[in-house]
């Protein structure tokens, strides 16, 4: 053979060997998805598990944001450690802090298909989509129907409950009926980033008007003790130390003994949000009768936030456009893909992990009572604002001052100036 045709054979022998390789490559790709959903946990690593094992060449890992650490943290100290996950689950106020890191998904099928305002807090100044939008949910008080239909002698209407005299009204005939009215977790996240939220959501219907209402806070113009719906909420607050399981020991409750005592029905109310029903459904003795109501801010019915529980898009995914090649860019986009094109990814993310989907053409529902009970509130035009462009720390801080006032170690006044406070110090 001579040399010339020797070193075409080699050539083409290197050649193969090389697409050989790059196929070997591509049928081998590793995914890592960091969720901060810990309530679905379980349901995502199955997920993940059936995923792997009907693609090709794609196995999926799920990773979990600690207990007590933000999703932003975590994905800080991924990043920095050069282990960012292809798919990170952020909260919606944390999008655009990643902005120069996230894949830009405009032309992913499912943008069209996302309902109405779902893209907004993951859309970058320049037009460019930065996240997927994984989950829609709402909070407020969650109700046992056979203990608040005990409590008041016959079938409870829930659309009574809008004031807080009614509200009060509640409880008694709930403790008058053997039961404890409700139970506060006082989880700092739960006050800070949920219950708190509420006085910036009753602000206004308008979300300019309740950045307007944060940009005071931060510039010393707004005094929340003159603020009429702060002060509202605070009151509701207070009602509820009154009535609470823990009262004698307000700081020492749990979530899972909320799901618990909420589940097994020796509370009335809960204030919660309907990511909490995997964990109710473990302890669930009113064969799914649950639903949601207001947190009253007044005696005055049409006040906001009366008839109103706060809905919107709470987490998102990114695609991580800075520490994963392309081939596993392309298989997180497949995955997402799969989540809302694929009848199996419906029902799956759907209905086992309990998700209220963000995407028109996805007509399956959760089969939880929290998930139709919002989305009765949704039909209904009555939802406000969910408020989720808090800070990163706004959790924790404002949780922890909420705290202590929830313990009885600040007052009111003393509350709202650490409130104030912190939006100046930011």
């Amino acid at each position: 053979m001579s040399r010339f045709k020797l070193g075409r054979l080699m050539l083409v022998v290197a050649l193969v060997l090389s697409l050989s390789s790059a196929a070997v490559l591509a049928q081998n790709v590793e995914i890592t998805i960091l969720n901060s959903k810990g309530e679905i946990q379980t349901q995502l690593e199955e997920i993940a598990r059936y995923y792997t094992s009907i693609t090709d060449g794609v196995s999926v890992e799920v990773i979990a944001a600690g207990v007590g650490q933000s999703p932003f943290e975590r994905a800080v100290a991924l990043y920095a450690s050069g282990n960012a996950p292809a798919l990170l689950m952020l909260d919606a106020g944390d999008v655009l802090l990643f902005e120069d890191r996230a894949l830009a998904l405009n032309d992913e099928k499912w943008v069209a298909d996302a309902i109405a305002n779902s893209l907004d807090m993951a859309t970058a100044a320049d037009g460019r989509i930065l996240a997927f939008p994984a989950t829609v949910e709402g909070y407020g008080f969650i109700y046992n129907k056979p203990v608040l239909d005990n409590a008041v002698g016959g079938e409870f209407d829930p659309s009574t409950i809008n004031t807080t005299d009614s509200l009060r009204q509640l409880f008694e005939q709930i403790a008058a009926s053997g039961k404890d009215a409700l139970v506060i977790s006082p989880e700092d996240w739960s006050l800070g980033a949920h219950f708190f939220a509420l006085a910036y959501a009753s602000q206004s219907e308008d979300f300019a008007a309740i950045n307007q209402f944060q940009a005071g806070l931060k510039d010393g113009s707004v005094r929340l003790g003159e603020n009429v719906a702060a002060n509202g909420l605070m009151d509701t607050f207070d009602l509820m130390k009154e009535y609470n399981y823990d009262r004698l020991d307000p700081l020492a409750g749990l979530y899972d003994r909320g799901t618990e005592l909420i589940g097994q029905g020796e509370v009335g109310i809960w204030f919660m949000g309907n990511w909490a029903w995997p964990q109710i459904n473990d302890f669930d003795t009113a064969n799914g009768q649950y639903g949601f109501l207001p947190v009253p801010v007044s005696n005055n019915p049409g006040d906001l936030g009366n008839t109103q529980i706060p809905v919107g898009v709470t987490k998102y995914f990114i695609v991580d456009g800075e520490q994963n090649s392309p081939a596993q860019q392309q298989a997180a986009k497949d995955f997402l893909n799969w989540l809302v094109y694929d009848p199996e990814g419906q029902k799956r993310f759907v209905v086992d992990a309990n998700i209220i989907p963000a995407f028109k053409n996805i007509t399956i529902t959760p089969a939880d009572p929290l998930a139709a009970s919002i989305l009765d509130y949704v039909q209904a035009e009555k939802t406000m604002n969910f408020v989720l462009n808090l800070p990163p720390d706004h959790w924790a801080q404002v949780g922890a001052s909420m705290q202590k006032y929830l313990g009885g170690f600040v007052t009111r006044d003393a509350f709202f100036q650490e409130v104030e406070a912190y939006w100046q110090g930011l």
